[in-house]
Protein backbone atom coordinates (compact mmCIF):
# COMPACT_ATOMS: atom_id res chain seq x y z
CA UNK A 1 0.00 0.00 0.00
CA UNK A 2 1.24 3.66 -0.71
CA UNK A 3 1.03 6.26 1.47
CA UNK A 4 -1.07 9.14 0.80
CA UNK A 5 0.57 12.37 1.28
CA UNK A 6 -0.83 15.02 3.82
CA UNK A 7 -3.20 17.50 1.98
CA UNK A 8 -2.35 20.63 1.98
CA UNK A 9 -4.02 24.34 3.40
CA UNK A 10 -6.01 24.40 0.20
CA UNK A 11 -8.21 21.69 1.92
CA UNK A 12 -7.00 21.37 5.76
CA UNK A 13 -7.62 24.71 6.55
CA UNK A 14 -10.68 25.41 4.34
CA UNK A 15 -14.15 25.69 6.84
CA UNK A 16 -16.60 23.38 6.63
CA UNK A 17 -18.63 25.84 4.54
CA UNK A 18 -15.70 26.50 2.08
CA UNK A 19 -15.20 22.55 1.38
CA UNK A 20 -19.43 22.10 1.28
CA UNK A 21 -19.04 24.65 -1.81
CA UNK A 22 -16.29 23.85 -3.56
CA UNK A 23 -17.33 19.86 -3.34
CA UNK A 24 -20.55 20.95 -5.53
CA UNK A 25 -19.24 22.60 -7.67
CA UNK A 26 -16.84 20.34 -8.88
CA UNK A 27 -19.51 17.15 -8.63
CA UNK A 28 -21.68 19.80 -11.01
CA UNK A 29 -18.56 19.81 -13.58
CA UNK A 30 -18.32 16.32 -13.35
CA UNK A 31 -22.06 15.53 -14.00
CA UNK A 32 -22.66 12.22 -14.88
CA UNK A 33 -18.80 11.02 -15.11
CA UNK A 34 -19.18 10.16 -11.37
CA UNK A 35 -20.65 8.35 -8.85
CA UNK A 36 -20.20 9.27 -5.14
CA UNK A 37 -21.08 6.08 -2.45
CA UNK A 38 -21.49 6.63 0.83
CA UNK A 39 -21.59 4.44 3.51
CA UNK A 40 -24.01 3.81 6.46
CA UNK A 41 -20.96 4.25 8.86
CA UNK A 42 -19.49 7.68 6.91
CA UNK A 43 -20.03 11.33 9.66
CA UNK A 44 -23.38 13.43 7.76
CA UNK A 45 -20.20 15.86 6.34
CA UNK A 46 -19.32 13.35 3.73
CA UNK A 47 -22.80 11.34 2.82
CA UNK A 48 -24.66 14.26 1.97
CA UNK A 49 -22.49 14.34 -0.78
CA UNK A 50 -23.62 10.80 -1.93
CA UNK A 51 -25.62 10.09 -4.81
CA UNK A 52 -25.94 6.53 -2.69
CA UNK A 53 -26.00 5.95 0.94
CA UNK A 54 -26.01 2.12 1.84
CA UNK A 55 -24.45 -0.85 3.15
CA UNK A 56 -21.30 -2.04 1.14
CA UNK A 57 -23.00 -4.79 -1.06
CA UNK A 58 -26.33 -2.23 -1.71
CA UNK A 59 -23.37 0.41 -2.72
CA UNK A 60 -21.69 -2.16 -5.06
CA UNK A 61 -24.50 -2.75 -6.85
CA UNK A 62 -25.55 0.48 -7.22
CA UNK A 63 -22.64 1.35 -8.98
CA UNK A 64 -23.62 -1.13 -11.75
CA UNK A 65 -26.59 1.04 -12.67
CA UNK A 66 -24.68 3.89 -13.52
CA UNK A 67 -22.53 2.62 -17.03
CA UNK A 68 -22.50 5.76 -17.94
CA UNK A 69 -20.30 7.08 -15.17
CA UNK A 70 -16.41 6.74 -15.80
CA UNK A 71 -15.77 7.40 -11.87
CA UNK A 72 -16.85 5.44 -8.73
CA UNK A 73 -15.99 7.16 -5.60
CA UNK A 74 -16.50 4.62 -2.74
CA UNK A 75 -16.78 6.92 0.80
CA UNK A 76 -15.79 3.16 2.87
CA UNK A 77 -13.38 1.28 3.57
CA UNK A 78 -10.77 -0.91 1.07
CA UNK A 79 -12.87 -4.34 1.14
CA UNK A 80 -15.85 -2.25 -0.31
CA UNK A 81 -14.15 -0.71 -3.03
CA UNK A 82 -12.92 -3.80 -3.97
CA UNK A 83 -16.46 -5.63 -4.20
CA UNK A 84 -17.38 -2.12 -6.50
CA UNK A 85 -13.88 -2.93 -8.55
CA UNK A 86 -15.09 -6.71 -9.07
CA UNK A 87 -18.59 -5.65 -9.86
CA UNK A 88 -18.04 -2.90 -12.26
CA UNK A 89 -16.90 -3.12 -16.08
CA UNK A 90 -13.77 -2.42 -17.50
CA UNK A 91 -14.32 1.57 -18.28
CA UNK A 92 -14.92 2.73 -14.98
CA UNK A 93 -12.23 3.74 -12.67
CA UNK A 94 -13.07 2.46 -8.67
CA UNK A 95 -11.20 5.68 -6.31
CA UNK A 96 -11.24 4.99 -2.13
CA UNK A 97 -10.38 8.21 -0.81
CA UNK A 98 -7.95 7.15 1.87
CA UNK A 99 -6.30 3.81 0.77
CA UNK A 100 -3.29 3.89 3.63
CA UNK A 101 -5.41 4.17 6.06
CA UNK A 102 -9.58 2.51 5.05
CA UNK A 103 -8.75 -1.17 6.19
CA UNK A 104 -11.49 -3.06 8.02
CA UNK A 105 -9.89 -4.23 11.28
CA UNK A 106 -12.57 -7.47 10.42
CA UNK A 107 -11.27 -7.84 6.66
CA UNK A 108 -7.66 -7.72 8.07
CA UNK A 109 -8.42 -10.80 10.40
CA UNK A 110 -8.06 -13.01 7.44
CA UNK A 111 -5.63 -13.27 4.88
CA UNK A 112 -5.20 -15.96 1.92
CA UNK A 113 -2.43 -17.26 3.37
CA UNK A 114 -3.88 -18.39 6.50
CA UNK A 115 -6.88 -19.53 4.69
CA UNK A 116 -4.95 -21.92 2.42
CA UNK A 117 -3.36 -23.40 5.61
CA UNK A 118 -7.10 -24.01 7.55
CA UNK A 119 -7.98 -25.60 4.26
CA UNK A 120 -5.11 -27.40 3.69
CA UNK A 121 -5.50 -29.11 7.13
CA UNK A 122 -9.14 -29.49 7.38
CA UNK A 123 -9.49 -31.19 4.01
CA UNK A 124 -6.73 -33.39 4.46
CA UNK A 125 -8.70 -34.64 7.28
CA UNK A 126 -11.96 -35.21 5.88
CA UNK A 127 -11.14 -35.18 1.96
CA UNK A 128 -11.36 -31.95 -0.59
CA UNK A 129 -15.07 -32.35 -0.88
CA UNK A 130 -16.40 -32.03 2.44
CA UNK A 131 -16.22 -28.25 3.31
CA UNK A 132 -17.38 -25.80 1.46
CA UNK A 133 -16.26 -21.85 2.68
CA UNK A 134 -18.48 -18.91 3.70
CA UNK A 135 -16.95 -15.55 3.59
CA UNK A 136 -18.39 -12.64 4.57
CA UNK A 137 -19.02 -9.62 2.47
CA UNK A 138 -16.32 -8.05 5.05
CA UNK A 139 -13.21 -9.90 3.34
CA UNK A 140 -10.87 -9.06 0.83
CA UNK A 141 -11.17 -9.84 -2.94
CA UNK A 142 -8.57 -12.97 -2.42
CA UNK A 143 -11.01 -14.23 0.42
CA UNK A 144 -13.91 -14.00 -1.86
CA UNK A 145 -12.17 -15.48 -4.85
CA UNK A 146 -10.96 -18.64 -2.96
CA UNK A 147 -14.64 -19.33 -1.83
CA UNK A 148 -15.39 -18.79 -5.58
CA UNK A 149 -13.03 -21.33 -6.69
CA UNK A 150 -13.40 -23.91 -4.04
CA UNK A 151 -17.52 -23.94 -4.57
CA UNK A 152 -18.37 -21.58 -1.80
CA UNK A 153 -20.11 -18.02 -1.70
CA UNK A 154 -20.29 -14.71 0.09
CA UNK A 155 -22.99 -13.61 2.51
CA UNK A 156 -24.06 -10.37 3.97
CA UNK A 157 -25.70 -9.96 6.99
CA UNK A 158 -29.52 -9.65 5.41
CA UNK A 159 -28.83 -13.22 3.86
CA UNK A 160 -26.74 -15.25 5.70
CA UNK A 161 -29.82 -17.37 6.83
CA UNK A 162 -30.39 -18.33 3.03
CA UNK A 163 -26.77 -18.95 2.29
CA UNK A 164 -26.25 -21.35 5.26
CA UNK A 165 -29.33 -22.92 4.49
CA UNK A 166 -27.31 -24.09 1.25
CA UNK A 167 -24.60 -25.20 2.73
CA UNK A 168 -26.37 -27.11 4.70
CA UNK A 169 -28.21 -28.92 2.14
CA UNK A 170 -24.83 -29.98 0.15
CA UNK A 171 -24.38 -31.92 3.76
CA UNK A 172 -20.87 -30.72 3.90
CA UNK A 173 -18.93 -28.82 6.76
CA UNK A 174 -19.10 -24.80 7.07
CA UNK A 175 -16.00 -22.74 7.11
CA UNK A 176 -17.44 -19.46 7.47
CA UNK A 177 -14.77 -16.28 7.74
CA UNK A 178 -14.07 -13.84 8.87
CA UNK A 179 -16.69 -12.68 11.80
CA UNK A 180 -17.13 -15.59 14.37
CA UNK A 181 -19.91 -13.72 15.73
CA UNK A 182 -22.24 -13.37 12.26
CA UNK A 183 -20.97 -17.00 11.49
CA UNK A 184 -22.46 -18.28 15.62
CA UNK A 185 -25.51 -16.42 15.72
CA UNK A 186 -26.80 -17.67 11.99
CA UNK A 187 -25.74 -20.81 12.54
CA UNK A 188 -27.48 -21.09 16.06
CA UNK A 189 -30.60 -19.67 14.20
CA UNK A 190 -30.32 -22.31 11.55
CA UNK A 191 -30.37 -25.02 14.72
CA UNK A 192 -26.64 -25.52 15.05
CA UNK A 193 -25.55 -26.17 18.72
CA UNK A 194 -22.92 -23.99 19.90
CA UNK A 195 -20.84 -26.79 20.72
CA UNK A 196 -20.63 -27.53 16.87
CA UNK A 197 -19.17 -24.27 15.93
CA UNK A 198 -15.85 -24.38 16.79
CA UNK A 199 -13.14 -21.17 16.73
CA UNK A 200 -10.13 -21.77 14.17
CA UNK A 201 -7.20 -19.33 15.59
CA UNK A 202 -5.14 -18.73 12.43
CA UNK A 203 -2.42 -16.91 14.37
CA UNK A 204 -1.44 -20.10 15.43
CA UNK A 205 -0.38 -23.81 13.85
CA UNK A 206 -2.83 -26.24 13.09
CA UNK A 207 -1.40 -28.69 16.21
CA UNK A 208 -3.10 -26.09 18.88
CA UNK A 209 -6.08 -26.12 16.95
CA UNK A 210 -7.01 -29.67 16.27
CA UNK A 211 -7.18 -30.57 19.70
CA UNK A 212 -10.01 -28.29 20.43
CA UNK A 213 -12.39 -30.14 18.39
CA UNK A 214 -12.61 -28.22 15.35
CA UNK A 215 -12.06 -30.95 13.16
CA UNK A 216 -15.43 -32.73 13.93
CA UNK A 217 -17.01 -28.99 14.14
CA UNK A 218 -20.24 -28.75 11.78
CA UNK A 219 -19.10 -24.69 11.82
CA UNK A 220 -15.14 -23.93 11.57
CA UNK A 221 -15.87 -20.37 12.40
CA UNK A 222 -12.63 -18.24 11.86
CA UNK A 223 -11.53 -16.38 15.10
CA UNK A 224 -12.15 -12.54 13.81
CA UNK A 225 -14.78 -10.08 15.19
CA UNK A 226 -15.82 -6.05 14.43
CA UNK A 227 -13.78 -3.95 16.72
CA UNK A 228 -16.70 -1.62 16.83
CA UNK A 229 -19.54 -4.53 17.39
CA UNK A 230 -17.63 -6.16 19.69
CA UNK A 231 -17.56 -3.37 22.07
CA UNK A 232 -21.19 -3.84 22.83
CA UNK A 233 -21.31 -6.31 26.06
CA UNK A 234 -24.65 -8.03 28.20
CA UNK A 235 -24.63 -5.75 30.60
CA UNK A 236 -24.81 -2.89 28.24
CA UNK A 237 -28.19 -4.42 27.74
CA UNK A 238 -29.09 -4.56 31.46
CA UNK A 239 -27.84 -1.08 31.93
CA UNK A 240 -30.49 0.43 29.31
CA UNK A 241 -33.24 -1.43 30.09
CA UNK A 242 -33.19 0.02 33.70
CA UNK A 243 -32.32 3.56 32.48
CA UNK A 244 -34.62 3.63 29.85
CA UNK A 245 -38.13 1.86 30.96
CA UNK A 246 -39.71 0.17 28.02
CA UNK A 247 -36.92 0.09 25.35
CA UNK A 248 -36.23 -2.17 22.65
CA UNK A 249 -32.63 -3.40 22.06
CA UNK A 250 -31.70 -3.92 18.41
CA UNK A 251 -28.55 -5.86 17.82
CA UNK A 252 -26.30 -6.10 14.62
CA UNK A 253 -25.31 -9.83 14.32
CA UNK A 254 -21.77 -9.08 14.55
CA UNK A 255 -22.16 -8.23 17.90
CA UNK A 256 -21.43 -11.04 20.44
CA UNK A 257 -23.69 -14.18 20.98
CA UNK A 258 -24.60 -13.10 24.46
CA UNK A 259 -25.04 -9.81 23.54
CA UNK A 260 -28.06 -10.74 20.82
CA UNK A 261 -29.42 -13.14 22.82
CA UNK A 262 -30.52 -10.88 25.26
CA UNK A 263 -32.06 -8.54 22.78
CA UNK A 264 -35.22 -8.06 21.76
CA UNK A 265 -34.42 -8.16 18.31
CA UNK A 266 -31.32 -8.65 15.72
CA UNK A 267 -30.68 -7.81 12.26
CA UNK A 268 -28.80 -6.10 9.23
CA UNK A 269 -27.91 -2.48 9.05
CA UNK A 270 -31.30 -2.19 6.22
CA UNK A 271 -32.92 -4.41 9.17
CA UNK A 272 -32.69 -2.13 11.96
CA UNK A 273 -32.69 1.02 9.69
CA UNK A 274 -36.27 -0.30 8.61
CA UNK A 275 -37.67 -1.39 12.24
CA UNK A 276 -36.82 2.06 14.03
CA UNK A 277 -38.07 4.05 10.51
CA UNK A 278 -41.44 1.88 10.95
CA UNK A 279 -42.16 1.89 14.30
CA UNK A 280 -44.90 4.04 16.33
CA UNK A 281 -44.46 7.55 17.48
CA UNK A 282 -42.72 7.58 21.05
CA UNK A 283 -41.09 3.88 20.43
CA UNK A 284 -37.77 3.66 22.38
CA UNK A 285 -34.58 2.01 20.53
CA UNK A 286 -31.42 1.16 22.19
CA UNK A 287 -28.90 0.04 19.06
CA UNK A 288 -25.92 -2.00 19.21
CA UNK A 289 -24.53 -0.54 15.84
CA UNK A 290 -22.07 2.25 14.70
CA UNK A 291 -22.69 5.79 16.15
CA UNK A 292 -22.93 7.39 12.88
CA UNK A 293 -25.43 5.42 12.31
CA UNK A 294 -27.54 5.48 15.44
CA UNK A 295 -26.79 9.58 15.37
CA UNK A 296 -28.25 9.95 12.03
CA UNK A 297 -31.41 7.47 13.28
CA UNK A 298 -32.42 9.55 15.98
CA UNK A 299 -31.98 12.64 13.86
CA UNK A 300 -34.41 11.24 10.99
CA UNK A 301 -36.93 9.85 13.85
CA UNK A 302 -37.27 12.89 16.41
CA UNK A 303 -40.45 11.15 17.57
CA UNK A 304 -38.93 8.12 19.01
CA UNK A 305 -35.80 7.89 21.71
CA UNK A 306 -32.83 6.69 20.04
CA UNK A 307 -29.78 5.94 21.68
CA UNK A 308 -26.63 3.91 21.47
CA UNK A 309 -26.83 0.46 23.50
CA UNK A 310 -23.74 1.43 24.53
CA UNK A 311 -22.80 4.25 27.00
CA UNK A 312 -19.28 4.89 24.52
CA UNK A 313 -18.89 6.18 21.58
CA UNK A 314 -18.76 3.22 19.38
CA UNK A 315 -17.52 4.42 16.13
CA UNK A 316 -15.27 3.05 13.58
CA UNK A 317 -12.42 4.25 13.35
CA UNK A 318 -11.01 3.76 9.49
CA UNK A 319 -13.90 5.02 8.66
CA UNK A 320 -13.86 8.06 10.42
CA UNK A 321 -10.66 8.94 8.81
CA UNK A 322 -12.97 9.53 5.61
CA UNK A 323 -13.91 13.19 5.58
CA UNK A 324 -14.70 16.16 3.13
CA UNK A 325 -11.09 17.38 2.43
CA UNK A 326 -10.09 14.17 1.24
CA UNK A 327 -13.73 14.11 -0.91
CA UNK A 328 -12.67 17.62 -2.47
CA UNK A 329 -8.78 16.20 -3.55
CA UNK A 330 -10.09 12.72 -4.92
CA UNK A 331 -12.75 14.89 -7.23
CA UNK A 332 -10.35 17.54 -7.79
CA UNK A 333 -7.62 15.08 -9.02
CA UNK A 334 -10.20 13.48 -11.25
CA UNK A 335 -11.46 16.89 -12.59
CA UNK A 336 -7.26 17.88 -13.31
CA UNK A 337 -7.02 14.60 -15.21
CA UNK A 338 -5.09 12.15 -12.58
CA UNK A 339 -7.12 10.14 -10.33
CA UNK A 340 -5.71 9.22 -7.34
CA UNK A 341 -5.77 5.97 -4.94
CA UNK A 342 -7.33 3.58 -8.08
CA UNK A 343 -8.68 0.32 -6.61
CA UNK A 344 -7.92 -2.13 -9.01
CA UNK A 345 -8.50 -6.09 -8.00
CA UNK A 346 -6.10 -8.08 -10.32
CA UNK A 347 -8.39 -10.05 -13.18
CA UNK A 348 -7.64 -13.47 -11.92
CA UNK A 349 -8.70 -12.85 -8.77
CA UNK A 350 -11.40 -10.60 -10.23
CA UNK A 351 -12.95 -13.55 -12.05
CA UNK A 352 -13.01 -15.83 -8.92
CA UNK A 353 -14.61 -13.40 -6.67
CA UNK A 354 -17.50 -12.44 -9.25
CA UNK A 355 -18.02 -15.87 -8.87
CA UNK A 356 -18.46 -16.01 -5.30
CA UNK A 357 -20.67 -13.25 -5.00
CA UNK A 358 -22.86 -14.52 -8.86
CA UNK A 359 -23.72 -17.16 -6.47
CA UNK A 360 -24.80 -15.67 -3.29
CA UNK A 361 -27.20 -13.63 -5.83
CA UNK A 362 -28.38 -16.98 -7.40
CA UNK A 363 -29.35 -17.90 -3.89
CA UNK A 364 -30.68 -14.66 -2.92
Amino acid sequence: MTLQAELDARYTAATPEELDARIAEVRARLGSRLVILGHHYQCDEVVRHADYLGDSFKLARQATRHPEAEYIVFCGVHFMAESADVLTPEHQTVLLLRPSSAGCPMADMANIDQLEIAWEELTAIHGPDSYVPITYMNSSAAIKAFCGRHGGTVCTSSNARTVYRWALEQEKRIIFLPDQHLGRNVGFEMGIPLDQMVLWNPLVIADDNLPRGVADAKVVLWQGHCSVHGRFTPEHVDQVRERIPGVRVIAHPECSFEVVQKSDEHGSTEHIIKAVSESPAGSKWAIGTEIHLVHRLASENPDKTVVSLSGIACLCSTMYRIDPPHLLWCLESIEAGAPRNIIKVDAETAHWARVALDKMLELA
